[in-house]
């Protein structure tokens, strides 16, 4: 990296929102200069912690700064565009939380609004950071588990994160909270598209809730080259497991398999009556955090904190980010299809 330091604005101060916070308050390249959030008691709060200069909680009031150079978007996901397209528009680069879009055309319209306007635009696809993601890619880049086959990904969360985590659980689906996730990662490993897909879902368990989301997807997913992946995501696990998410891979290549925890690696564990587990309430046992935002001599660190601080890095030093606006695009396809194939029953291909 250079000496040289950029201006950063951080818009949707929550869960997520918090860590671009941390990121860039402790980055020595990055001036965090306002920050944005509707809820204002949150919007102070986050003020004072990180001691930010401005704040609002109007979007266009922090887009109109002359002094912000590039912004964090860290809404609810269906609110993405308005907010993304108004940011380039405004000559700010973008760092987006995925999904990109939660529909195709939305995607599109701000992968073009940053073109438009030559804006960098990355989309926050933090496990291309993960180490044991990363190391499954470079097994594969080097040739040691042959040529791709098939890959089966669990990427879970307990029925607390669309019940109490998050205020507008009911307004998304698992799909779009965890699923823009496993198919970033199907389609960065097999470095290949995904053109068609197979998906089943049920709505029970959230329904007697009163929550209109449903419960979990089974997705098989068929790309372009052959290979082949199955994927599970679902938000209704019990909130006694010992971690919020549950994260775990298998990689099948004609020469060598690879397999990958990253929920339950049990590095850490800790026993208490105590309140543990993460975004819970719930005492007993739990996996510490090790790799994702982590804390070592207050230094923030994981790879949940390193996808951003890449951003800062492209941003200072005019580099392209390595997940690029036709990853977000993409990725929203392939989503957009995943919902279709569970509402229809019937496979759907992705259209390119």
């Amino acid at each position: 990296m250079s000496c040289a330091t950029k201006s950063f604005g951080v818009i949707g101060l929550g869960v997520w929102g918090q860590t671009h916070l941390i990121t860039y308050s402790s980055s020595p390249f990055a001036d965090l200069v306002c920050v944005c959030d509707k809820n204002e008691e949150l919007l102070e709060s986050r003020q004072q912690e990180y001691s930010v200069p401005h704040a609002t909680t109007d979007y266009t009031e922090l887009l109109s700064r002359a002094d912000i150079d590039a912004v964090s978007v860290v809404t609810p996901d269906f609110l993405h565009r308005e907010v993304a397209v108004a940011a380039c528009e405004a000559g700010k680069h973008v760092l987006i939380e995925k999904p990109m879009a939660t529909t195709v055309a939305d995607a599109q319209v701000i992968a073009d609004a940053a073109k438009a306007n030559g804006v960098t635009l990355m989309v926050d696809f933090h496990n291309r950071w993960n180490p044991a993601m990363y190391a499954i890619k470079s097994a594969i880049e080097a040739g040691e588990v042959g040529e791709p086959q098939m890959m089966t990904l669990r990427l879970n969360d307990t029925i607390y994160v669309p019940t109490g985590m998050l205020s507008w659980g009911g307004a998304s689906t698992v799909i779009w909270f965890l699923g823009s996730h496993s198919i970033d990662l199907v389609r960065w490993l097999f470095d290949d598209e995904v053109t068609r897909v197979y998906s089943v879902s049920r709505s029970r368990v959230l329904a007697e809730r009163g929550i209109n989301t449903p419960d979990f997807f089974h997705t098989i997913c068929e790309l372009k080259g052959g290979g082949v992946a199955h994927i599970e995501n679902c938000w209704i696990m019990s909130d006694a497991m010992p971690t919020v998410f549950d994260f775990k891979a298998e990689f099948v290549g004609s020469e060598g398999t690879m397999f990958a925890d990253v929920s339950s690696h049990r590095m850490v564990q800790e026993f208490s009556s105590s309140e543990l587990q993460p975004f819970s309430s719930t005492p007993g046992s739990a996996y510490l955090d090790v790799v994702a935002a982590t804390d070592v001599q207050g230094k923030p660190g994981g790879f949940a904190v390193e996808s951003i601080l890449h951003f800062v890095d492209c941003i200072v030093n005019d580099k392209q980010p390595i997940v690029d606006p036709d990853d977000g695009v993409n990725n929203t396809r392939v989503l957009v299809a995943i919902h279709e194939s569970a509402a229809s029953g019937q496979p759907v291909d992705v259209a390119y």
